[in-house]
């Protein structure tokens, strides 16, 4: 399997997309688009009542390959989205047309959702797995998002009608986290969780990276990583493992980056920036003569992570038992993070890693989260278009 990283130069540079009427009839999506394609909505008649808006995206620079245009007169009322109203497998979601749209908080603005992604974390979630902390079902799931601002609360400063921006609108992944999110039309997000999307990135690959690029960017400063320092990544070709790999080399200046991968996925690792590609289907890493400053273990092996750590080192474990010295955390989202990070993006230094098999079309959300259950997708399993 062959991961494609996304090139740094502009691939629509001689295609202008000339203003969109926007009325918000949302046809829903049969095919798939291509990564490049940004498929805003389209037109057509529509039933639902409305509120006076008018809003333009305007990008905060020129970005050819995510350039869009949307003009709004109306909000709808109501909006397509996928709802599950229990606990369960991918057979309790449901996709329903006549979700609210949320309702906009002072400290929020309302986000046309462009694209959207899939994480560990969200089939978790629908399986009940922290149902004591979650908030009220029915749930519209999803943390990633990108997409356009359509409305801003009383207080929001820093944000206005027409801004690309992207995030994970949930500031605490286990605790309460919202209601109605990314999996839909519209989705209100505090702003403090929010940055401009990247200006060479298009929304598909923008919404592929919060929550996975602030786990990994916490991950690294909770273990006190720092330039010199050596680190071993588990599951380098994952979402998290694919940017702890890039965030260690080009923002923390790793002296040694390893990585696991399976057979497939060695060379992609080796482009993101490993020094030393592990295939663990045929070596044990924990037997390397050569131990590391730091183990990141975002598959679940923590107790052989800690075989692999220097005496004195740190190991972070993102998921299964935890075995002393290794410790736990449950990321917190942040857009001053993503503001942080977005200089590495925009320069390519640090890229976004998309599931070959995606985007997902919106029709297709069932079938991305079977595949992200599966654990064997590269990078992250992204939605687009969302209608």
């Amino acid at each position: 399997m062959k991961a494609t990283l996304p090139s740094t130069t502009p691939q629509l540079g001689t295609f202008t997309s000339p203003p969109l009427s926007i009325n918000l009839s949302f046809s829903f999506p049969e095919h798939r688009r291509k990564l490049s394609t940004i498929s805003i909505l389209r037109s057509g008649p529509h039933s639902f009542s409305y509120v006076p808006l008018r809003v333009s995206a305007n990008s905060q620079a020129s970005a050819p390959a995510s350039t869009q245009t949307a003009e709004a007169t109306a909000l709808p009322s109501d909006m397509k989205a996928w709802v599950y109203g229990e606990y369960g497998g991918v057979d309790v979601l449901k996709f329903d047309e006549t979700v609210a749209v949320p309702q906009v908080k002072e400290d929020q603005v309302l986000i046309k959702v462009f694209a959207a992604a899939l994480n560990p974390v969200d089939a978790k979630r629908r399986q009940g797995k922290f149902k004591a902390t979650d908030s009220p079902l029915p749930t519209v799931p999803g943390y990633d998002v990108a997409g356009v601002v359509v409305k801003v609360g009383s207080e929001v400063k820093g944000l206005k009608e027409g801004d690309e921006v992207y995030g994970n609108i949930n500031e605490k992944a286990l605790e309460g986290p919202k209601q109605f999110g990314s999996l839909a039309e519209y989705t209100a997000v505090e702003e403090k969780l929010l940055a401009l999307k990247p200006k060479n990135l298009d929304f598909a690959q923008a919404a592929g990276l919060p929550l996975a690029i602030e786990t990994a960017y916490e991950g690294l400063e909770r273990t006190g990583f720092s330039a010199g320092k050596s680190i071993l990544v588990l599951n380098g070709a994952g979402g998290v493992g694919s940017l702890v790999i890039q965030l260690a080399k080009q923002v923390f200046g790793a002296s040694k980056v390893a990585a696991t991968s399976s057979t497939g996925k060695l060379e992609l690792l080796k482009s993101l920036g490993a020094d030393l590609a592990i295939d663990y289907t045929k070596d044990n890493f924990e037997d390397l003569p050569e131990k590391f400053d730091v183990v990141y273990d975002a598959i679940g092996q923590c107790d052989r992570a800690v075989k692999a750590v220097k005496e004195g080192g740190s190991v972070v474990a993102l998921t299964g038992a935890v075995t002393p010295p290794g410790f736990r955390f449950v990321v917190t989202s942040n857009g001053e993070v993503l503001k942080k990070l977005n200089p590495y993006l925009e320069s390519g230094k640090v890229k976004p890693v998309i599931e070959p098999k995606g985007p997902f079309p919106f029709a297709q959300v069932a079938e991305a989260f079977s595949y992200i259950e599966t654990n064997r997708a590269v990078g992250k399993v992204v939605i687009h278009p969302i209608p």
